[in-house]
């Protein structure tokens, strides 16, 4: 009859595997389901020794150490290759683009929509470039470098809100 215990009173299994109950057999340690037991050798097939045990623990670490070693080194990569949208050259001082509203696209769309406006007469009659137009609506405004200046005039022109000020 199988015991099933981690070893009799005061840890000691008093001869007997703590698998099977065997008595009187030569029993060895094993980790049998994470529990380190005594067990006799026909059981003994049912777990790892203790230094198999040892060197799957030794394999499993130095596998999650090289795991973790690969993601430190995508991680820096990654952060070596970052793209911005800083444009050398460009003079981001003289017309800074402020912080604007969520969804500043949409209200600058349902405006010129109302208005009875295409892009391209917007853009003629703010005297802006009709691509910094379109990215404004799209939502693009600083990948695009839109300057400050024509979310003011959109501002002004159809009397809303664009920077969150």
């Amino acid at each position: 009859m199988a015991k099933y215990s981690t070893g009799g009173i005061g840890g000691d299994s008093g001869g007997a595997c703590e698998l099977c109950g065997a008595d009187g057999a030569s029993l060895q340690t094993v980790t049998v389901a994470g529990a380190t037991l005594e067990v006799c050798a026909e059981c003994a097939q049912h777990g790892e020794t203790a230094t198999s045990a040892s060197a799957n623990d030794g394999r499993a670490s130095e596998r999650e150490r090289r795991r973790k070693a690969a993601q430190n080194a995508a991680r820096l990569d990654d952060a070596r290759t970052v793209q911005t949208d800083w444009e050398s050259g460009a003079d981001y001082e003289d017309d800074p683009l402020p912080y604007l509203v969520r969804g500043y696209g949409r209200l600058v769309e349902a405006a010129r929509q109302e208005a009875g406006l295409q892009t391209d007469e917007l853009a003629a009659e703010l005297d802006a470039a009709e691509d910094d137009l379109v990215a404004i609506e799209q939502g693009r405004a600083a990948r695009a470098n839109v300057g400050g200046s024509v979310i003011d005039a959109l501002e002004e022109r159809f009397d809303i809100e664009l920077s969150d000020e």
